[in-house]
């Protein structure tokens, strides 16, 4: 069973899309209110709540005929999002609404919200195969989200954007770490 820290670090590793992208809209925002800053942030965990629970059900749906090799995909899984973010980091195709974007409608943050989910599906096929209570991680993942966007429009607000494509790199570095982790803990039981 995965533990809540567990959870906790594979939620930052997956909210540094959304800390980019937030830092992002607080550089582009005159608004400096932590109720706007929380609304960013809530849309942004909400979303990152939602995704992983879609993976988890297809992820449920295939778990009996993976079960033998369940740590090897979680693990393959999160290295290749985790790799991905490392990359897209270095290549600057990294939240490409990380740059200052004047237009803050409804539907533009939802459709960036999303986008920095996207990866979160992946793990959630992750956390169906080792048999993780989705609630609690969707709660954890969403929560851990919420809070990292909310910090990151406050961030935008009064620093540089080059802080986003760094936070990319770690977070790609965490969910490569955590699923070294998933793969050493069954190896080794």
């Amino acid at each position: 069973m995965t533990g809540v820290i567990t959870l906790g670090a594979l939620g930052a590793g997956l909210s540094v899309d959304a800390f980019a992208a937030a830092v992002g809209k607080g550089a582009a925002t005159r608004r400096s209110a932590w109720i706007h800053a929380l609304r960013v942030g809530a849309v942004f965990g909400v979303f990152e709540a939602i995704t992983p629970a879609i993976g988890w059900s297809i992820g449920l749906a295939l778990s009996n005929r993976i079960a033998a090799v369940d740590h090897w995909i979680a693990f393959f899984l999160l290295l290749g999002v985790g790799v991905h973010m490392i990359h897209a980091a270095m290549t600057n195709e990294a939240s490409q609404d990380a740059s200052p974007d004047k237009t803050h409608t409804p539907l533009r943050l939802a459709a960036t919200a999303l986008a920095t989910s996207i990866d979160a599906t992946a793990v959630g096929v992750s956390l169906a195969v080792m048999q993780v209570n989705i609630v609690t991680a969707c709660l954890v993942i969403g929560g851990v989200t919420t809070v990292v966007a909310t910090l990151g429009v406050m961030l935008g607000r009064h620093a540089s954007a080059y802080i986003g494509r760094y936070a990319e790199i770690l977070g790609g570095v965490a969910l490569i770490v955590v699923g070294a982790s998933i793969l050493y803990q069954h190896l080794t039981a």
